[in-house]
């Protein structure tokens, strides 16, 4: 029943989406996909393997990307972050996080539907609903995905909760220009079976050296987030979910973040992050 649930899934974004050439014009839209239903791991050495790299292994003191500065472009300038955002972004892995979450009242009982039909049970995308779910906090590991010359071309990121081990998401991190873009996002795939989520960020920098990265309303082929499938072709549809994420260093030097998902123009999630460097 279930594994329907999943191909009507499938069925309806690719009734809703257009087709796409993922190898070419849409070559933006190219992401990870899952072979299974459970999205696990398994995902990132195919990865690999799909660029002709090595076989990857979490690296301890990894990033989500290997600098900053590949962000750099007319409206963004990595120089201006503070050394603690950029220490993050770049040595991921050796920082630890501590989180709160909180629903909108009116999206609560769509987004516990959708994490114990969907999230718990691929193992991808399960936010966590209640503020005791995250009160130990998360645990994550970074795995860079090299092509064969050694370059990193994404970043696998894995979360789990501390306090019993859940998967919550792993997703695809890297820097990448979208068509007839000024200057190149932050774009983060999460693998589903036979298609993904994707959302392209758009990065600036605050007054004072903090890092907005937001997914704002628009066109198809900008800044946003997309759900592609590979049902009878490959199609993709942009889907009205945006997101902010906004990482700053506070008054008493603790680097934090504060992360909301919009659906449309109301607010359905607030995620805060308190980010300790542990090595």
């Amino acid at each position: 029943m279930l594994h329907l649930l999943d191909l009507g899934t499938r069925k309806f974004w690719r009734l809703t989406g257009r087709p796409v050439d993922l190898a070419g014009s849409e070559r933006w839209l190219d992401a990870p996909m899952s072979a299974s239903s459970r999205v696990g791991t398994a995902w990132v050495a195919e990865e690999a393997a799909r660029h002709g790299g090595p076989v990857p292994g979490v690296e301890d003191g990894a990033g989500l990307l290997p600098s900053m500065a590949a962000l750099d472009g007319p409206d963004f300038d990595s120089a201006r972050l503070r050394p603690e955002v950029r220490d993050f972004y770049e040595h991921t892995s050796a920082w630890r996080m501590e989180v709160w979450s909180g629903w909108s009242p009116l999206f609560w009982p769509g987004g516990e539907v959708v994490s114990r039909v969907w999230g718990r049970r691929v193992e991808q995308l399960a936010l966590p609903m209640r503020p005791l779910d995250v009160a130990h906090g998360m645990d994550s590991s970074v795995t860079p995905v090299l092509v064969a010359a050694g370059t990193q071309v994404s970043a696998a990121w894995t979360r789990t909760l501390r306090s019993d081990g859940r998967p919550v998401f792993s997703g695809a991190y890297s820097v990448r220009a979208l068509p007839g873009a000024s200057g190149p996002s932050v774009h983060v795939a999460f693998p589903l079976e036979s298609g993904n989520v994707q959302v392209f960020l758009r990065p600036s920098v605050t007054d004072d050296g903090g890092l907005l990265l937001a997914s704002p309303p628009g066109r198809f082929g900008g800044d946003g987030a997309y759900v592609v499938v590979r049902e009878r072709g490959t199609h993709a549809a942009r889907v009205p979910l945006h997101e902010s994420f906004h990482v700053y260093v506070d008054a008493d030097g603790v680097l934090r973040t504060d992360h909301q998902l919009r659906v449309w123009g109301a607010s359905a999630v607030r995620l805060h992050y308190r980010l300790e460097r542990i090595r």
